[in-house]
């Protein structure tokens, strides 16, 4: 028998010109904070901004103490998006409830700035559970580690929900080194031959842990790769949260009206190591870091809100108040111990276990007893010895 793939849902066919990235970044507040004016994008409402700083202000908290978490030896890792949460709090702010996010490892703010407690989001970092936290609920899909899979994955419940009707958008997020890999390929070729309601948000920090993007495409552009799917490519200034939130915004109505998915790319910068396991100083110079600190996100639309009138003293301390009361719960969240089952390692795994898992639970099971046994016989050899010692001091 012959097999097909079933036909598009639509034939298109687009003048590649409309569909090519700008050759600047759209941006719509400048590094001074001053409004940088654009006939394509409207300036968000002031109220959007206001929700997007106090997600700035929360985010950069959460990064800071999750840093320290790791020094602690409370999370085992933390990819940091210290000098990215404007792309952060951006992707979050312009989904619908009914629109679903596909995070990656390096997207703990956004998964806690779209409704996930901050405790729930961070499990997986731990090293407990892969997903703290139930992704229907939130509609936020486990965050995962492996580049580009989630990609896959983003397009094939868009796809889903399309068959479905539903009224649903997904935004799959990814950084510039996903899109080296082959999945970030067949993501986009399907979404754009079967038109599927899909944003993919490339957050471009310039490095695939110690590789620079130069060492990753020879593009003008990542936003280029799109039109060679047929699928419009857009460039925004990822420490822009006002442009962001109109590029990603665009990209989400137009995904929603049927007109297919989109790729954005942030251009960013990771201002921390790739994770606390990673040394940077042996990859990139410390000029270059520096260079980026006059583009931070946080205090580039602080200084706007604050020149419009929209910001003042008063609300900014109730802001670092309400970030640290989210520091705090997550500090406590995972200072406080755990009671760890380990046959759920082999709980889960399938829906009835197989004799090869039992066997393993079992050896693990008697490995545990024993290694319990030779604890308490040490403890209780320890205890005594300190009792005689007493006692003779005594005597």
């Amino acid at each position: 028998m012959q097999h097909t793939m079933p036909a598009a849902s639509h034939a298109h066919h687009t003048d590649p010109r409309d569909l090519l990235p700008r050759d600047e970044p759209v941006r719509l507040i400048d590094e001074s904070g001053s409004s940088h004016v654009d006939d394509g994008y409207p300036m968000p409402a002031d109220e959007l901004l206001r929700r997007a700083y106090r997600g700035l202000v929360e985010g950069r908290r959460i990064n800071d103490q999750a840093n320290a978490l790791v020094r602690q030896g409370r999370l085992a890792v933390y990819p940091s998006s210290h000098g990215q949460e404007a792309c952060q709090i951006a992707a979050s702010l312009v989904l619908g409830a009914q629109d679903w996010l596909f995070p990656t490892y390096r997207d703990s703010v956004s998964v806690i700035a779209r409704g996930v407690s901050p405790a729930d989001a961070m499990v997986l970092l731990k090293g407990d559970w892969h997903s703290g936290y139930d992704p229907h609920e939130h509609h936020v899909a486990p965050q995962t580690t492996p580049l580009a899979t989630q990609l896959l994955h983003a397009v094939g419940f868009a796809q889903a929900a399309k068959h479905r009707g539903e009224d649903t958008v997904v935004l799959a997020m990814c950084g510039d080194g996903s899109t080296s890999e082959g999945d970030f390929h067949e993501a986009l070729n399907f979404a754009a031959v079967f038109h599927v309601p899909v944003v993919f948000f490339v957050q471009n920090n310039e490095f695939a842990i110690s590789v620079p993007l130069s060492r990753q495409t020879a593009a003008p552009s990542l936003a280029h790769k799109a039109i060679g799917y047929g699928m419009p490519g857009r460039r925004v200034d990822g420490n822009d949260v006002a442009a962001l939130l109109a590029v990603l915004g665009e990209a989400v109505d137009r995904a929603r009206a049927g007109g297919g998915p989109t790729l954005v790319e942030a251009h960013t910068y990771r201002m921390q190591a790739h994770t606390n396991a990673d040394d940077d100083t042996r990859y990139r110079e410390r000029a270059e870091v520096q260079a980026w600190v006059a583009k931070d996100p946080l205090t580039r639309l602080r200084t706007h809100l604050t020149a419009r009138g929209l910001l003042d003293e008063a609300r900014e301390q109730e802001l670092a108040e309400g970030a640290e009361t989210i520091a705090a719960a997550l500090r406590d969240a995972l200072n406080a111990d755990t009671d760890l089952d380990p046959e759920d390692l082999f709980r889960f795994v399938r829906s009835t276990r197989s004799p090869q898992l039992q066997e393993q639970w079992h050896q693990l099971r008697d490995e545990l007893e024993r290694s319990g046994s030779a604890h308490e016989a040490s403890a209780h050899e320890a205890s005594a010895h300190e009792a005689s010692a007493h006692e003779g001091g005594i005597r």
